[in-house]
C-alpha cells in the first residue's frame, strides 16, 4: 500500500505521515521543500501531488495545499488506480461562504468533501473543528506583550480540536475500510467561550490573562491592516456571532473512532507553552 498525502509539512500533514510511517506503510509526502522536510525515514517527499499518484492507492486531499489543482488531483487520482480518498474538510462547510472565514486563506472545503464524495472511488471527509493552532496565531503577540487579550464576542465560543487528533482519525480513514462513506464532524471535548480559553492560557502559563472584549468593526480594521482582507475579517466575525446565541457544538467522533477522548485545550496549551511565550 501507498499512500499520497498533501499539505504533508501542515499542522495535519505532518503527525500523519509520522503515524502512516509509524504503521509501516509506503508514504508520499507532497511538499514543496523536499529537500528540506525532515520526514521519517522511508518517507519519499516528492514536490507534486501529479507526480506522486502512479501506484498509490490512498490519497490524503489537503485543499489549500492543492490549491487550484484540487480537481484535476481527484480526477487524475481516479485514472491511476487510486482506491481512496480521504479529504480534510471542515465541521462548518455547508455554512454560507460568508461564515467561512478560511475560504478566504486558500481552503476549499466543501469541494473537496463534494469531489470526494462524488469521485465513484472509497471516500471519507474529515469536519473538524477550528484547530487548537488558530488561537497562537491570533493571540500570541498579544500575550508576549502583556496580560490583555484584545478580540471581539467574548461569549463566543468554540470546540478547538488538537490537529494531531485529526491526524490521528485521517490515519485510521486511510488505513482501514471502517470510515468509508462517512462524513465526520470532529471537535474537542468542550465548547469554550474566548474568555474561558484566554483564562486557561493564562492558568497554565501562570499568569493573569484576560480577555478584553472590543468592538467587531475594530477587530475588521486590525485585520484588515495586517494584510488579511475584508472578506476574510467579515466572514471570521460572523462566524464567531453565530455562537453567541448557542455553544458551539461538540462531538464525540474522536473518542468513538480512536477510543480515547479527544485532547482538551488545556493539554494542548501545557504542551505548546512557547508558541505564546517566546
Amino acid at each position: 500500500m501507498t499512500i499520497v498525502v498533501t499539505g504533508a509539512t501542515g499542522n495535519v500533514g505532518r503527525p500523519l505521515v509520522s503515524r502512516l510511517a509509524a504503521a509501516g506503510t509506503r508514504v508520499r509526502a507532497v511538499t514543496r521543500t523536499p529537500e528540506t522536510a525532515g520526514f521519517p525515514d522511508g518517507v519519499e517527499a516528492v514536490s507534486s501531488a501529479v507526480g506522486a499518484l502512479p501506484g498509490a492507492s490512498a490519497v490524503f486531499l489537503n485543499s489549500r495545499a492543492l490549491g487550484n489543482d484540487l480537481a484535476d488531483v481527484v480526477a487524475l487520482a481516479k485514472r491511476s488506480g487510486v482506491t481512496k480518498l480521504v479529504a480534510l474538510s471542515a465541521i462548518n462547510a455547508d455554512d454560507d461562504f460568508s461564515r467561512q472565514p478560511s475560504r478566504y486563506r486558500g481552503d476549499r472545503n466543501k469541494e473537496a468533501d463534494q469531489l470526494a464524495s462524488e469521485s465513484g472511488l472509497e471516500w471519507v471527509s474529515l469536519r473538524p473543528s477550528v484547530f487548537a493552532t488558530n488561537f497562537a496565531g491570533m493571540w500570541s503577540p498579544q500575550t508576549r506583550a502583556g496580560d490583555v487579550v484584545n478580540g471581539p464576542y467574548a461569549t463566543a465560543s468554540s470546540a478547538p480540536i488538537v490537529e494531531s487528533d485529526i491526524a490521528s482519525v485521517a490515519a485510521r480513514a486511510l488505513l482501514s475500510d471502517d470510515l468509508v462513506g462517512q462524513r465526520i464532524p470532529m471537535t474537542g471535548p468542550l465548547a469554550l467561550t474566548n474568555s474561558e480559553m484566554v483564562e486557561i492560557i493564562g492558568s497554565v502559563l501562570g499568569r493573569p490573562l484576560h480577555y478584553n472584549e472590543i468592538p467587531a468593526e475594530f477587530v475588521r480594521q486590525r485585520f484588515i491592516g495586517l494584510g488579511f482582507g475584508a472578506e476574510f475579517a467579515d466572514a471570521y466575525i460572523a462566524m464567531l456571532a453565530t455562537t453567541l446565541d448557542r455553544p458551539a457544538p461538540v462531538t464525540d467522533d474522536v473518542e468513538r473512532i480512536l477510543g480515547r477522548p479527544a485532547q482538551s485545550f488545556e493539554r494542548w496549551v501545557s504542551e505548546h507553552t512557547n508558541l505564546f511565550t517566546n
